[in-house]
């Protein structure tokens, strides 16, 4: 592992409780999951050394922020950056080959998240501060849509785009591995983007296709998309098919015992506050009786 892909780390506290940002140094993809992988296996040994648990968890509390892995994109040839445009004269200040990449994966955007948001609470994090979120859109400088550009400092052109739709139960190779599958076959279609959708309106959601609500929703569309089959293999897509639905299993399974665990605790807290009360009352029933007869 190259020293070089940790030395540029950016650190700072985050709105949730206890929570922290890092932003790790842009390089390509391969060498980006190694980075992620290994940043969170330091955090996690420092972490326990030191008495603390660390979690990545997408959403450990409904009370509280969620945790995501923000994946940030841009395209280069040969150390250039072909995603901005060259000039004033995109719409979007985006080059044709980024519109075509990034349309590609609004497009596949929903069979994405049975790679990027693979747990159940996953989809307790994208949808609990964007009013927009639920829909197949892309907006501009907003860290809460799925999709979203970010322009260079100073500038009027787009250096890059944003899927903050990744969290940490991903598996981050075959994450990135979903997004380029898309945006590839955005590239071989010449696509076009639609229009950004207003951070700060709400669109008809009747006009949009829906993203999925839930991790059998998002199965479901990666069993109807199938490019993903034809480009990374029939073999791999039955593998995390089912590796997804026993997730999901377990996960309910563990969520039904904490529920019934939880009514059991309640009728025993109750059965106990009964019985105390029935103790202090007949305590003070002998009290009273006993004073009556001492007088």
């Amino acid at each position: 592992m190259p020293f070089h892909s940790f030395t540029h780390i950016m650190l700072h506290k985050e709105a949730g409780k206890g929570q922290f940002e890092i932003g790790l140094a842009y390089t390509d993809c391969f060498r980006a999951a190694d980075t992620l992988i290994y940043t969170r296996e330091v955090i996690r040994k420092v972490g326990r050394k030191y008495g603390f648990h660390p979690t990545f968890l997408p959403k450990y509390s409904l009370d509280e922020w969620g945790c995501g892995s923000h994946v940030h994109i841009s395209l280069s040839k040969n150390g250039i950056n072909v995603f901005k445009a060259s000039d004033g004269s995109s719409q979007y200040g985006i080059s044709k080959i980024g519109e075509a990449f990034m349309s590609g994966v609004l497009d596949h955007l929903p069979a994405i998240l049975a790679f990027t948001a693979p747990h159940p609470t996953s989809y307790e994090r994208l949808y609990s501060k964007d009013w927009n979120g639920r829909v197949v859109s892309w907006q501009k400088e907003n860290n809460y849509a799925k999709i979203s550009t970010c322009r260079l400092p100073g500038a009027d052109v787009v250096g890059h785009f944003v899927c903050p739709a990744f969290d940490a139960c991903a598996n981050p190779y075959l994450g990135l591995a979903s997004i380029l599958t898309a945006g590839i076959d955005g590239l071989r279609k010449d696509s076009s983007l639609p229009a950004p959708v207003d951070r700060e309106s709400r669109v008809n959601q009747e006009d949009y296709r829906r993203l999925p609500d839930c991790l059998t929703d998002s199965l479901n569309a990666l069993e109807e998309d199938t490019l993903f089959k034809d480009m990374m293999g029939e073999n791999l897509m039955v593998c995390i098919k089912a590796i997804r639905k026993v997730r999901f299993k377990l996960w309910f399974l563990q969520y039904t015992r904490c529920i019934e665990f939880l009514f059991l605790l309640k009728n025993w807290l109750l059965q106990k506050r009964f019985i105390r009360y029935n103790e202090i009352r007949m305590n003070w029933l002998i009290s009273s009786l006993y004073n009556s007869s001492m007088q």
